[in-house]
């Protein structure tokens, strides 16, 4: 084991003590540990291996973008071509047509990008007072400045201070909540409002009937930039669909994104920006003087490139609507035991496992690894799974098996 790597999000002396669970390969559904144990990959890594472990051909991708031109600048004038594409390709699959794409080196960089973007707009558009930007409770917004300060996971505060004031959080299922923090403040001092579609780190939690359609009407009836964090469900992990925000026809002014871009073989991010939004700085004599070295990273984005064509070739939009259907079918059977408060599924290739004691919920994880299947703990409790659209319905079975073993 190694001493000198620091994990995220860890207890370091925990890990020093127990040692760290180290994987070594990965194909399919499955990966393989430096044992030479296989698991079931519960979590397709952290949400992100939409079209599973092993893919030759994106790592092919990769190699001959990497020997042809690594990367280039795409600040001013300046675009790598395989960049170009990329961008081209998701305008055509965005929620809103006619869609500008801003890439990032990931989903935290997407958050932010998205924060700064809100209130720039506002200033250039005749309202610099607009500056507010509004969460919700339970919510996960990556974990730079703006993102940590939007979630409403206070935990991840700890300790740092007041990281950002204009930032203020609402109830996560309760709309009202939202309109009276609109009275209390004024719709004139607020720049926008991030909602994910499924609240995921922070527990993966199922919008409410309606929920997601009444907070963007209000949003366009107060004048407030309606930001959809799709981090996690967009590429296909909704169900069905590239993105929730076209699943329910929510018309947002920006879509962040990242994981299954590229399906993690290469960091990668990106903002789908709506023409609205855009119209400002393309109008002309506007500089944003905002970017990353590595947003539109030209390796990535051939990454991206293949990725998505798998996903079309497979029809991968279609298996995780299948998975929608058969992870609720095998994982909600398991909130009859009494180890169990809850299980949370039935929409989008996700699903929540709450324990009953939420201290069980880290011992958990390794019980699981002990009936091969890796997972992890989110939110408060719960056993997080959101496997790889390839994973087929007799190893839900097997998960779910494996699952109730463990829980004894």
């Amino acid at each position: 084991m190694s001493d000198s790597l620091w994990h995220g999000f860890a207890d370091m002396g925990a890990v020093q003590r127990d040692g760290a669970f180290v994987v070594s390969r990965g194909e399919g559904a499955y990966i393989w540990d430096d044992a030479g144990t296989r698991y079931l990959d519960a979590t397709a890594g952290l949400w992100f291996t939409n079209v599973g472990h092993g893919r030759t051909e994106i790592a092919d991708a990769v190699a001959k973008q990497l020997s042809t031109v690594a990367h280039f600048s795409n600040f001013g004038d300046f675009a790598p071509e395989t960049t170009v594409a990329l961008a081209d390709k998701l305008a055509e699959i965005a929620p809103v047509p006619g869609s500008k794409i801003f890439f990032t080196s990931g989903g935290s960089d997407s958050v932010d990008t998205a924060a700064k973007l809100a209130r720039r707009y506002w200033n250039e558009v005749g309202k610099p007072a607009k500056r507010i930007v509004v969460g919700r409770q339970k919510a996960y917004h990556g974990m730079h400045v703006a993102g940590t300060a939007l979630a409403g996971i206070p935990v991840n505060r700890e300790g740092y201070g007041e990281l950002m004031p204009d930032a203020r959080t609402v109830e996560w299922d309760n709309a009202k909540s939202l309109l009276e923090l609109i009275e209390r403040e004024g719709a004139d001092s607020i720049a926008a409002f991030f909602a994910e579609p499924i609240i995921g780190a922070g527990g993966i939690y199922l919008p409410p009937e309606g929920y997601l359609s009444e907070v963007r009407e209000i949003c366009r009836e107060h004048d407030i930039l309606f930001v959809v964090d799709e981090v996690v469900t967009g590429f296909g992990r909704i169900g069905g669909s590239w993105f929730a925000s076209s699943r329910f026809d929510l018309q947002p002014d920006m879509v962040t994104t990242a994981k299954g871009l590229t399906s993690g073989y290469v960091p990668m991010g990106a903002v789908f920006i709506a023409p609205r939004v855009a119209e400002p700085f393309f109008a002309g004599g506007v500089w944003w003087r905002h970017g990353y070295t590595y947003g539109g990273h030209a390796g990535a984005a051939a990454a991206a490139l293949a990725n998505l064509e798998i996903i079309e070739r497979e029809n991968l939009l279609a298996e995780s609507a299948r998975l929608e259907r058969s992870l609720h079918e095998h994982l909600a059977p398991l909130a009859d035991h009494p180890r169990v408060q809850e299980v949370r599924s039935g929409l989008g290739a996700v699903a929540a496992v709450q324990l009953a004691d939420p201290a069980e919920a880290l011992p958990f994880v390794r019980t699981l690894r002990e009936h091969g299947i890796s997972g992890r703990a989110a939110g408060v409790g719960a056993m997080q799974f959101s496997p790889s659209f390839v994973m087929t319905d007799e190893q839900v079975a097997e998960m779910a098996a494996g699952v109730r073993a463990a829980l004894g």
